[in-house]
């Protein structure tokens, strides 16, 4: 296993560690204990699982370390950490939680996308998966919601940042969903002319 294989799988370790800091702080705050350290140390592993995202990126590219191993593992500790972070700070008892309907909205469009990629596998025989800026935006857009309410950053609710978020997942799904349609088409196209 390469090195950036193994900092991926890292990653995917800290996603239950990240919950368990980030739903204790929770119930403190459920409690009216309201206790600090755990939410410092949910906002610390949330940092490292970005940085080591950042870290295992690099390695992959600059010393040839990039296998279809890693082409699973990376993204999947990505979903991962964010779906485990937006849920868990939705349902739990920080100061500042997200609206119910953002997790359902980033839940829906990755489940979409899943679903979508194996149907035009099927029907298709391959799935070109062409990345779009707005799918870009949407992750660094939940990044900094999920930061907002980590940080209790108050100039706005943090419904707001969620909106953002939640706007963008929407785009982002949407821009996929239609590339999804074509490629569908195209591949009944070929298939009628040959």
């Amino acid at each position: 296993m390469t090195t950036a294989n193994k900092i991926s799988v890292f990653r995917i370790v800290l996603v239950p560690v990240f919950i368990g800091f980030a739903a204790a702080y929770g119930n403190s705050v459920g409690a009216g204990i309201g206790d600090e350290r755990y939410r410092h140390a949910a906002t610390f592993i949330f940092a490292l699982a970005a940085l080591s995202d950042a870290l295992d990126g690099y390695i992959a590219r600059h010393y040839n370390q990039q296998t279809r191993l890693g082409a699973i593992l990376d993204p999947l500790a990505d979903k991962l950490m964010m779906l485990g972070a937006i849920i868990t700070l939705s349902v739990t008892a920080w100061p500042q939680q997200f609206p119910w309907w953002f997790p359902v909205i980033v839940i829906l469009k990755d489940v979409v996308s899943i679903a979508g990629a194996f149907v035009i596998k099927h029907f298709a025989g391959k799935v070109h998966i062409q990345a779009h800026w707005t799918g870009k935006v949407s992750t660094v857009c939940q990044i900094v919601a999920l930061l907002w309410v980590m940080l209790d950053i108050r100039l706005l609710p943090a419904m707001w940042s969620a909106a953002v978020a939640a706007l963008f997942s929407v785009l982002s799904g949407g821009i996929n969903l239609a590339d999804g349609i074509r490629q569908l088409q195209s591949s009944g196209h070929t298939r009628s002319d040959a």
